[in-house]
């Protein structure tokens, strides 16, 4: 996909007429100019008009050579969400498609009482659902996440963190199950920039190093392959394959391997005519070279869920280096680059209807979604359920007839029993793995050929069943036949968790669970009673903590104001006896004035050499922040300003907490290094903290205690001087 040229509209119409009609071309048109009138005077970070952005997600929609709704969904898809337009006006306007592919890439609004987290799990959930629907929602909303990450560097570090991490963890993967590995390998790319740029940039730097002579290489191959096909009078197309930057990195972090260790950065795609050309060339390819053992993968007899279809094998290339060869014709090439997409292309003014059935039958993966949100009332939960079905690696095993079943990588027999049928899950007393008896929580492998073992008499699924499956779709039908079976006793121990929750907070039932509470939270989780939630609790439909912890929100949140006062009135008794000390421990002086209780604050921690502003506080005196504290610029708080200044003579005696965040690639002994190197500078240390991410990125917090700014000056650079740290900043509480 064109990464680099901006589109205008002209260029979109121009591409949607090669394969569109004029009335399409004019329906595309009109969408543009709602577009641009709705999002007119809006700009982004980046300082260009918004309509740029709409224009480029609908451009990628035309490259995938996506229908007219789709493209106008593109162009209308931040409508609502950024405009006074509704989805009522986009139906009237266009039709009923646009308006609902619209509304399913489109945020929920402001919801209460949740965190950000919980937003964005909502707005996920709102997302995927509408994409169970219509899968041209979420191709919509790739588009959109594409554009985004070609313009994050207009961001924030840390939003762009967020964002390359969700993308990682979401929109990455769920390109790759819709086999789309055009926008999948640019967005993995761009998000790993932003995660670990010293490793991305590396990583190129080495390719770069080596380019001319793996082009060489690969044209030697290439001319090889082209003379023993003309031999047999076979025709191909044949192409050298760039290998991406983060399947490089992954393989480097995930197997330990140094750059000159990936087999497959050297690899070659030949394209003929038909499966039969695709045989005829393997044998051609395994004749001039030897093929690597374990290395040859059958694609187009096993196509992988996602449709993709090639020949894979990897053989000792003429100078004894590993070679990777793929051979698929060019219907599969375009199934390859463009997934389902490629079945919803338009080619001369029409749908294309060729093997839609059996391509929905393949992709019922997603169908599934719309049952996980019916039974699933946490939307978080929703979304880690998401994650471990569709976008953790995947494990294939036969039925005794030969067909095979796709499942999470850590399924059990368990999970390939409810996969089949809801009644053989419950029916399941044992399983044979390869004709051999295994136990129920037995790991399933690639290729194994399983046997569920049933029973008419069978009691029905255990409650350590639950705890034993993988799938989603396995617990909820362990769930449903609990809720069914037992619904009384359910109703009883759900009451009885959730009163056990109810006094962990210090709470007294009784005072929690008035009907008017009750019916606010049972509401909000969406049932229908107290009945079906306490049921619902009773067979782990819903954590009992999730409902104790909505029920008493608002009791907890009057008691922890009521202690607040308490704590600031103690506050302000103690501070007002210590008043001389704390005016003499400060080091700071408020100009103009005697007597004051004067106190540096703890949100952004000045130090000798900062720029101060003293800010008047109710009943606590004067609280002295650092100039640029965003905590203190408002209008408002700018109104409550006194000028204060360090005491000469007080800077080198007294220390002062500061708060640093180191950020760098996460190795072995980079936490140490850092700590020696503050001690070196003869500075104490009173707290550390660090964590990592699974893109090997290393953020280290530390607190010190410094004299002055000359004196962090010395730290900062000290630490900057270790390698893998990238960067060092101050942080505010």
């Amino acid at each position: 996909m064109a990464k680099e040229a901006i589109l205008t509209i002209e260029d979109i119409i121009d591409k949607a007429r090669q394969y569109l009609t004029e009335d399409d071309a004019a329906f595309i048109r009109r969408a543009y100019q709602f577009a641009e009138n709705a999002h007119a005077e809006q700009y982004r970070k980046s300082g260009e008009p918004y309509i740029i952005h709409p224009v480029q997600v609908a451009g990628i929609l035309v490259e995938l050579e996506m229908d007219p709704e789709t493209i106008a969904g593109g162009f209308l898809h931040d409508v609502v969400e950024d405009t006074d337009v509704t989805v009522e006006q986009l139906e009237e306007q266009f039709n009923h498609e646009v308006a609902m592919l619209v509304d399913g890439v489109t945020k929920l609004g402001k919801i209460k009482y949740k965190s950000k987290e919980a937003i964005q799990a909502e707005n996920h959930r709102k997302m995927f659902v509408a994409m169970a629907k219509d899968i041209r929602v979420i191709l919509i909303k790739l588009a959109d996440r594409l554009h985004n990450m070609r313009t994050l560097k207009h961001l924030p570090p840390e939003k762009q963190r967020r964002i390359s991490n969700e993308t990682l963890e979401i929109f990455a993967p769920l390109a790759h199950r819709l086999g789309i590995s055009t926008i999948k390998w640019e967005l993995e790319d761009t998000a790993l920039r932003y995660l670990n740029p010293q490793q991305y940039y590396r990583i190129v730097q080495l390719m770069k190093q080596k380019r001319e002579q793996r082009e060489s290489y690969i044209k030697d191959v290439m001319d090889e392959v082209n003379h023993q096909l003309e031999e047999v009078n076979l025709k191909a197309d044949i192409s050298g394959r760039p290998k991406h930057l983060y399947s490089i990195y992954r393989k480097m972090v995930k197997q330990n391997k140094q750059f000159n260790e990936i087999y497959d950065l050297l690899a070659v795609r030949i394209i003929v005519d038909s499966i039969k050309d695709c045989y005829a060339v393997l044998g051609i390819i395994h004749t001039c070279w030897k093929p690597m053992p374990g290395r040859f993968k059958d694609y187009i007899a096993m196509p992988k869920p996602n449709l993709y279809q090639s020949l894979h094998t990897t053989v000792i290339g003429p100078k004894g280096d590993p070679l990777e060869v793929q051979i698929r014709t060019k219907e599969m090439h375009e199934i390859a680059e463009y997934g389902i997409a490629a079945h919803w292309a338009y080619k001369e003014g029409r749908q294309l209807n060729k093997d839609k059935q059996s391509f929905e039958e393949k992709l019922t993966w997603f169908r599934e979604i719309l049952e996980w949100q019916n039974e699933t009332h946490d939307a978080e939960e929703f979304m880690e359920s998401l994650k471990v079905d569709l976008f953790s690696d995947m494990v294939y095993v036969f039925t005794p007839k030969g067909d095979v079943i796709e499942l999470p990588s850590g399924s059990v027999p368990l999970d390939f029993a409810y996969k089949i049928h809801t009644e053989i899950g419950n029916q399941t007393i044992g399983a044979k793995i390869n004709g051999k008896m295994e136990p129920l929580d037995y790991k399933l492998k690639n290729g194994d050929i399983i046997e569920v073992m049933t029973s008419k008499h069978s009691y029905g699924p255990s409650q350590d069943w639950l705890n034993v499956t993988q799938t989603s779709q396995a617990k909820n039908k362990i769930k449903q036949f609990f809720k069914k079976q037992r619904r009384e006793e359910n109703v009883a121990k759900g009451k009885d968790l959730v009163e056990k929750e109810i006094r962990s907070f210090s709470l007294e039932p009784k005072e929690v669970l008035s009907q008017e509470n009750l019916k606010r939270v049972y509401e909000k989780f969406n049932f229908t009673n107290d009945e079906d939630m306490y049921a619902a609790v009773g067979y782990q439909g819903i954590t009992a903590a999730i409902i104790a912890t909505r029920l008493t929100d608002r009791i907890r949140a009057t008691q922890q104001k009521e202690q607040d006062l308490e704590q600031t009135l103690e506050n302000v008794k103690s501070e007002v006896k210590e008043r001389k000390s704390h005016k003499r421990d400060s080091g700071v002086q408020v100009e103009g004035v005697d007597n004051l209780l004067v106190r540096l604050s703890k949100c952004c921690n000045p130090v000798p050499g900062d720029a101060i502003v003293g800010y008047i506080t109710k009943g606590r005196g004067v609280s002295v922040h650092r100039a640029d504290c965003p905590n203190v610029q408002t209008e408002e708080a700018q109104q409550r300003y006194l000028q204060v200044k360090w005491e000469s003579d007080h800077t080198d005696k007294k220390q002062y907490h500061v708060d640093l965040e180191i950020s760098g690639y996460d190795r072995r002994g980079l936490l140490n290094e850092v700590l020696q190197a503050v001690n070196e500078t003869k500075t104490n240390i009173t707290q550390v903290n660090g964590r990592s991410d699974r893109n090997k990125m290393a953020i280290i917090n530390i607190t010190i205690l410094i004299h002055n700014t000359n004196h962090l000056r010395k730290i900062v650079e000290r630490i900057k001087q270790i390698k893998d740290v990238y960067t060092v900043t101050r942080t505010l509480q």
